[in-house]
């Protein structure tokens, strides 16, 4: 191992006049830069670029298995077994297998209907379902609702059209060795503000080339917790539900691919489901996402490497692909990256991010991302901009939920507005109340914000990279949401 360079600070800086004070710090602090500051960032370089090049090459072979399958693979239907319910008269609805319906909520006033009416909306023999709804609700007024909107629909034959499960079911019932199969969401909001489409975006990618791709090659991806049907039999073998992190769905999945289950993706078959639309509650939201994967990759790693029911190969997929790179590199990489490194190089020139890790591998990397949703491609750059603010945020998240640090289970339910037409009412008599800015400033951020405008400011007096372009905006979008002016107000009561 090399030895750490010893820095010698001549006392005589110290003691001379005041007058040239900033010139000597000035010498101080190059002689401080060169054996510490300088290898220190080409390391972190080094590094974030190792993981860029781990990103980009996870996301181009996503990419190209999505490709294939358009192109040459076989359809679902063509895969796995997939045949119609026949009605017989002899054993009647006995054909059709009982189907649980469950519906877990917590404290969410504005959606308990919408979900309550659309589980009983399911077009399927009455009495071979059962809906449950799960309420752990804390707020009394919400708990009476959710009971009342509970027994009136029990008292109230009604049944809209929906063809869900008809579509789906046959998948478990014909083949035997899946335990999961799981429909694509659609949202019914993506068009309330700039913030939801850029939401959109992400979760297009996710659901059309992530969970795609993990479908078509290892038959294993993470469950999204909705719009999906499993099978109780892989559920119960797995272990049931387990509250240990803020990612249940996922901690499932896991489970039961371990043993042996195989799942399917349908992305033909979509399903409603609502973005949060106020910044906090995207915040929250993102940090549960981040946290609770990176939590349950620290919990189940030595799990997952010990176990002798699944292939090396689909290990190796779950360590490394589905968890290190996606859930912990990604994030981490975004911030340290573009927003620690490059505006780094600007004020210490001696260290310099080659092109391809600045201009080619990012360039293909946000177009392989783009192309999940076409119709907002022109407005890739701020998408760009907003991942990398929340970049911060998810990376922070990451790094508590890894080494457990507090908030690791911290739970926030995800505020939704409920119907759209009611929402806009409720939204304007929220904004007509005004807000105390103070209670929407995220310190960190506008911090962040702040040093990147005086790197962009440094790099264009003296910078030889011209990074300041970029520098500039990005300091602008981290003020920006730093100051909570992105998304809409949601009402807290």
């Amino acid at each position: 191992m090399g030895t750490i360079p010893t820095i010698k600070i001549p006392l005589q800086s110290f003691t001379n006049g005041g007058d040239d004070i900033t010139g000597r710090i000035m010498v101080i602090g190059g002689q401080i830069k060169a054996p510490l500051v300088v290898p220190l960032l080409r390391m972190l370089m080094y590094v974030s670029l190792a993981m860029s090049v781990m990103l980009f090459m996870e996301k181009v072979y996503m990419s190209l298995v999505v490709a294939f399958k358009k192109l040459f693979g076989k359809k679902a239907e063509k895969r796995y077994k997939w045949e119609s319910f026949k009605d017989d008269i002899e054993l009647g609805n006995s054909v059709y297998p009982l189907v649980l319906v469950q519906l877990p909520m917590f404290n969410e006033r504005e959606v308990y209907q919408l979900s309550i009416g659309a589980a009983c909306g399911l077009s399927w023999p009455s009495d071979r379902i059962v809906i449950q709804v799960l309420d752990d609700s804390t707020d009394p007024v919400i708990k009476g609702l959710v009971e009342m909107e509970c027994e009136r629909w029990a008292n109230k034959d009604f049944q809209p059209e929906s063809d869900f499960l008809w579509k789906t079911i046959p998948f478990l019932h014909h083949n035997s060795e899946l335990g999961l199969v799981q429909a694509r969401w659609k949202f019914v909001n993506s068009n309330e503000c700039l913030m939801t489409r850029m939401q959109e975006m992400s979760l297009d990618y996710h659901f059309k080339v992530e969970q795609e791709s993990g479908s078509s090659t290892h038959a294993f991806f993470g469950f999204n917790g909705t719009a999906g049907v499993w099978r109780m039999t892989a559920l119960n073998e797995a272990g049931g539900w387990k509250d240990r992190t803020t990612v249940e769905d996922m901690d499932l999945a896991v489970r039961a691919s371990l043993k042996g289950w195989k799942f399917l993706y349908i992305g033909s078959v979509k399903v409603k489901n609502e973005l949060p639309s106020s910044f906090k509650a995207y915040r929250y939201q993102q940090h549960r996402w981040s946290c609770g994967p990176a939590n349950l990759f620290r919990k189940m790693i030595f799990e997952i490497m010990i176990n002798k029911r699944v292939t090396l190969w689909k290990k190796i997929h779950v360590i490394y692909s589905f968890f290190f790179v996606r859930k912990i590199v990604a994030h981490i990489v975004t911030f340290v990256l573009y927003c620690v490194v490059l505006p780094a190089t600007v004020m210490v020139p001696e260290v310099m991010v080659p092109k391809w890790g600045t201009v080619y591998i990012p360039a293909i990397i946000t177009l392989l991302n783009a192309v999940g949703t076409p119709r907002s491609i022109h407005l890739v750059a701020f998408w760009i901009l907003f991942e990398n603010v929340m970049s911060l945020h998810r990376t922070k998240a990451t790094l508590i939920g890894l080494f457990e640090a507090q908030r690791v289970n911290e739970w926030v339910v995800t505020e939704k507005t409920g119907d759209p037409s009611k929402a806009k009412t409720k939204a304007k008599q929220h904004k007509n109340l005004g807000f105390k800015l103070s209670e929407r400033l995220l310190t960190l951020e506008i911090c962040v914000g702040l040093i990147l405008f005086i790197c962009a400011c440094h790099d264009l007096v003296f910078g030889k990279y011209r990074y300041y372009i970029y520098l500039y905006m990005q300091a602008i979008a981290f003020i920006i949401i730093g100051l909570g002016y992105v998304g809409t107000d949601v009402p807290n009561s």
